[in-house]
């Protein structure tokens, strides 16, 4: 059985790189410089944020960047700009855990943007088991060891798990810890040829039809009992 299904979340869980986009150039203009292109954010979408902004804006001050990111941060999630999990994926999150799966959260995020995620009042409080980011965690994706910490505290085989992601360096991640991974390609950001080099159990168009996409990986991944026709008396 599939005992937990982890999901990311930039891009799969909720969309959000046009969000991030105008978020980091609204950082930007308060720190007195000018903006990225689409095409730079978008070329170095999936890295953590701080790893991809000296290519986003070179020579930037990345402590006043941070600095500044956390305040602006929380004025998108206040206004509702950012993180918005639509309630389709709400539902699906519910009915995952009808099935008995155990939903975990894994991203590069850091705490600080993850933080209003945890909060008791959101709409994930009491949907999502545990959430893994770069402040529990001693491995970022694509290396394999970023699930060990989960793997560790739940006690689950990898093959018990299955993560749900966006981009080639979540399958990467998945490939090399021993996990099943499903592509979301809703974002409309990456392809199945993408994701060529690496195995991937299964495509989804949007993050709702994980449902019925983890069922069917786990019927084939379960062998069927044998039918056997009762034979007729002599």
């Amino acid at each position: 059985m599939i005992r937990a299904v982890v999901i990311d979340v930039d891009d799969t869980l909720c969309l959000t790189e046009a969000a991030c986009f105008g978020l980091e150039n609204d950082v930007l203009a308060r720190l007195g410089r000018g903006p990225m292109s689409r095409a730079v954010h978008l070329s170095t979408w999936g890295q953590p944020l701080l790893d991809a902004m000296p290519r986003r804006s070179p020579g930037l001050d990345l402590e006043a960047f941070a600095a500044v990111h956390q305040i602006v941060l929380r004025e998108y999630v206040a206004a509702g700009l950012l993180d918005v999990v639509a309630r389709e994926n709400l539902h699906a999150l519910d009915e995952l855990a009808a099935a008995g799966r155990s939903v975990m959260l894994l991203t590069s995020r850091t705490e600080a943007e993850v933080e209003h995620l945890l909060a008791p009042d959101h709409a994930l409080a009491g949907r999502v088991a545990a959430v893994y980011h770069a402040g529990n965690m001693r491995f970022r994706k694509p290396d394999g060891r970023a699930f060990d910490e989960l793997l560790a505290a739940t006690g689950l085989e990898p093959r018990q798990c299955l993560y749900v992601g966006d981009s080639p360096g979540d399958a990467q991640a998945a490939n090399g810890a021993g996990l099943r991974f499903i592509a979301c390609l809703q974002s409309g950001l990456r392809r199945r040829a993408d994701f060529g080099s690496h195995q991937v159990d299964a495509f989804i168009g949007t993050f709702p039809e994980i449902v019925d996409a983890v069922t069917r990986l786990e019927a084939v991944a379960t062998p069927q009992p044998l039918q056997v026709e009762p034979r007729s008396g002599a």
